[in-house]
């Protein structure tokens, strides 16, 4: 009688097994909180930045960890979750409502889920290239000699946001209403929480995925 080969055991690595889950998960997530506009302080930005930064930070990790090459896969991988979330929402918001749901709660769905073509492409244009600019320009500084992780770190993040808000911006908005400010706002905004958060972050995701790796 034959019996079935064993399965092989996995090569994935703890750390980027928990870390693609993350990462995809704030990919998904990212669109739905950018609905709501925060302040924190005198700065008001929208609440999809967060997700982002944590998106710049695990790519980060990963690179060190892991290499750029892998890094870079996990961008990529990005976009399954990222398109697959779209148009899951664009299926939903096509069929019809339940005949008992309430009008204000329908309403309220709507309102915030619906999105134009030209958001969702600004959307996806600006996370693949600002995360793969994050991850060149972090490991980049690393060859070039540059060893302080938190000034890599912060570094890779504010530049990458910069361009982030650049193209999100400009493919969403322009020819719809005069840009320049909003411009100035986000990019403020964003590379001040970049300086802040991101080199502290990455630290503590590289930490813990460093533990989880010992433990294999």
């Amino acid at each position: 009688m034959e019996t079935s080969p064993a399965p092989r055991p996995s090569a994935l690595s703890p750390s980027l097994f928990l870390f693609a889950v993350f990462y995809g998960g704030m990919v998904c997530i990212a669109g739905v909180l950018g609905n709501k506009q925060v302040a924190i302080g005198p700065i008001t930005v929208e609440a999809g930045i967060f997700a982002f930064l944590l998106l710049v930070v695990v790519s980060s990790a990963v690179a060190e960890l892991h290499g750029r090459a892998v890094a870079n896969r996990l961008v990529q991988f990005g976009f399954v979750p990222l398109i697959a979330s779209m148009l899951l929402l664009i299926a939903v918001l096509a069929l019809p409502a339940a005949p008992d749901m309430a009008p204000d709660r329908l309403g309220a769905f709507q309102l915030v889920m619906s999105s134009t073509p030209r958001i969702w492409a600004s959307g996806i244009v600006a996370y693949g290239v600002s995360q793969v600019l994050n991850v060149t320009i972090f490991t980049a500084l690393r060859r070039d000699g540059t060893k302080l992780l938190w000034l890599r770190a912060g570094i890779a993040g504010v530049l990458s946001q910069i361009v982030d808000t650049l193209i999100f911006i400009t493919i969403a908005f322009y020819g719809v209403f005069p840009i320049g400010g909003l411009l100035i706002g986000q990019m403020i905004a964003k590379v001040s929480l970049s300086i802040v958060l991101v080199p502290w972050l990455v630290y503590l995701f590289i930490g813990i995925g460093r533990r989880l790796d010992a433990r294999r």
